[in-house]
């Protein structure tokens, strides 16, 4: 059994797809080949997504995993860890001295299927849940000691909060949690300039943003920043 790490945004897909077909119609009906150039937009946006969502955020785990190269001493955080990709994957790396940490809201228009059962049962799967933690909770208010975690991950989740203000409280919750000398690594397809900006004005040294990732789609950046000792 493999574990199963959904669909990303099912609801942007189903509305591509439909569009496609919608357009493909219209170029059969009223022999308006111009409506042809938009069908098929529509249908490869939507294969990629489905691509980026099987295969390519795999790739970007493994990015990203790489990018933090953990001892396996830490106790890692995953924000908005969905059905564990970012969680499982920090999981195999550490060892008995560390931890892997996951929470979410468990929202499903973000992805397909994302709920804590489905979490655990790929924990499960995958033999690692003697090395991970799971909760639930708002990245806002993270239910989590000041300065208790070695390093933090996020992949596609902070832009779910819609509002600047509430953006900028989940990364200075990111802050707070984050232990001196510990770093931080989030990906995201939009709002990555404010996290930079935020992450400076909070103090973090050398934050930054990568170019543009192609293996997801939208396109999306790497955000990471690293919190100076005595913080």
């Amino acid at each position: 059994m493999q574990a199963d790490y959904g669909i990303d945004a099912p609801g942007v897909i189903r509305k591509l797809t439909i569009a496609s077909i919608c357009c493909g119609i219209g170029v059969i009906l009223t022999k308006s080949y111009g409506l042809g150039f938009p069908s098929a937009i529509f249908a490869i946006e939507a294969v990629y997504m489905i691509w980026s969502s099987k295969t390519g955020k795999l790739l970007q785990r493994d990015r990203i995993l790489s990018m933090a190269a953990l001892t396996g001493k830490e106790r890692v955080l995953d924000v908005g860890c969905g059905r564990g990709l970012l969680l499982i994957g920090a999981a195999k790396q550490v060892k008995s001295s560390g931890k892997a940490i996951g929470v979410d809201l468990w929202q499903q228009e973000d992805l397909s299927g994302n709920n804590a059962e489905a979490t655990q049962k790929n924990i499960a799967t995958e033999g690692v849940a003697c090395r991970v933690e799971l909760h639930t909770g708002d990245m806002r208010e993270l239910p989590f000691p000041d300065a208790s975690v070695d390093v933090v991950l996020s992949s596609m989740a902070i832009h779910n909060i819609y509002e600047e203000p509430g953006r900028e409280k989940a990364l200075l919750e990111v802050v707070r949690v984050l232990k001196p000398g510990g770093r931080l690594f989030l990906q995201d397809f939009r709002h990555t300039a404010q996290y930079v900006t935020v992450l400076r004005n909070a103090g973090l040294a050398d934050a930054k943003r990568s170019g543009l990732q192609w293996n997801l789609f939208p396109p999306a950046r790497i955000v990471s920043a690293v919190k100076p000792n005595g913080q």
